[in-house]
C-alpha cells in the first residue's frame, strides 16, 4: 500500500465532506438535533458526513475497517483501520460558533500513519502521514512552537459536557494553569486543540474523557510535528485511555509533573 497515494485521496474525500458540512449547516433545523447519552450533541449532519467518509475511505482500501463516533463505535482493532470523528466540535457547530473539523486518521499495524484535521469554517488543512517527514497546513510545513518555560506557555483544554467524576481534580489543574502560565484557551474540539498545539499556536493541551476519534489524528500530528504525547501518568495510553497530555515537548516535563503529583497523591 503506498500511504502517500491514499493520503492524496483522502484529503480530497474530506475536503469533499467539509463542503457538503458548510452547505448542510445552512440548512440545518432543530430537529435534526438530539442527544446522545451523556447529554452530547448529534445532528442529521454529523450521521451524513460520517457515512460520507466511511464510503469514501472505505473505497480507497477496501479490507479497512472503522471506528467513528456517531455509528462505528464499537469497532474492534484491527491491521488496518480508520479512526474518525465526522464533525469534532458539535456543540460549536450547532451554534455556528467557527471552530469545528473533520478527524482522520489511518492506523496501519499497530501505529497511526496517516492524519488529517479539516477546519471546516476556515478551510485550514493539518495532515501528514508516514512517507513524509514535517507536517503540513495546507501546503505549509509546520512545528511545535519554541516555548521553553510552562511560565511563557499558553495551554489549551476542554470539558465534557456531562458526567464529571473529576470535576475538582481538573478545577484544581485549571487553577494551577491560570496562575502559572499566560493563559487557557478552550477551542470547544479536541482535535483542533492538538492541530493548534502542532503548529505552535499553544504549547500544550489537557484534557479528560476523550475518545480515540478525538485524539487519534491529532496526537500523530503533534508528534510528527516535533511535540510529545502522553497519558497523564507519562505512559503512552492516551488513544484509549481517556486522557491525554499534549505539548511542545520542551515544556513537557515541567507540565506533566502536575498531573504525575496529583495521582501520586
Amino acid at each position: 500500500m503506498l500511504i502517500k497515494k491514499v493520503a492524496e485521496q483522502a484529503l480530497n474525500i474530506v475536503k469533499d465532506t467539509a463542503d457538503y458540512i458548510r452547505k448542510a449547516r445552512i440548512q440545518l433545523q432543530g430537529h435534526e438535533i438530539s442527544y446522545k447519552p451523556d447529554q452530547s450533541l448529534v445532528t442529521a449532519i454529523d450521521v451524513g458526513a460520517e457515512e460520507r467518509l466511511v464510503k469514501g475511505l472505505g473505497s480507497l482500501i477496501p479490507k479497512s475497517t472503522f471506528l467513528a463516533e456517531e455509528n462505528y463505535t464499537n469497532a474492534p482493532k484491527s491491521d488496518m483501520m480508520w479512526i474518525i470523528d465526522p464533525i469534532d466540535g458539535t456543540t460549536n457547530f450547532v451554534h455556528n460558533f467557527p471552530m469545528y473539523c473533520i478527524s482522520v486518521a489511518l492506523w496501519h499495524n499497530g501505529k497511526i500513519v496517516l492524519g488529517i484535521i479539516y477546519e471546516v469554517t476556515s478551510g485550514e488543512c493539518f495532515w501528514t502521514h508516514s512517507e513524509i517527514g514535517p507536517v503540513y497546513l495546507n501546503n505549509s510545513p509546520i512545528r511545535v512552537s519554541p516555548v521553553k518555560t510552562l511560565a511563557e506557555s499558553v495551554l489549551a483544554t476542554g470539558f465534557p459536557p456531562s458526567d464529571f467524576p473529576k470535576i475538582d481534580e481538573y478545577i484544581s489543574h485549571f487553577k494551577t494553569f491560570m496562575t502559572k502560565t499566560h493563559g487557557i484557551r478552550r477551542l470547544g474540539s479536541a482535535a483542533m486543540d492538538l492541530a493548534y498545539v502542532a503548529c505552535g499556536r499553544c504549547d500544550g493541551f489537557f484534557e479528560y474523557n476523550l475518545k480515540p476519534w478525538d485524539v487519534a489524528a491529532g496526537s500523530y500530528l503533534v508528534q510528527k510535528a516535533g511535540g510529545t504525547v502522553t497519558d497523564f501518568s507519562a505512559g503512552g495510553n492516551f488513544l484509549y485511555g481517556g486522557e491525554i497530555l499534549a505539548s511542545n515537548t520542551w515544556i513537557h516535563r515541567e507540565f506533566n509533573k502536575y498531573f504525575l503529583t496529583q495521582t501520586n497523591e
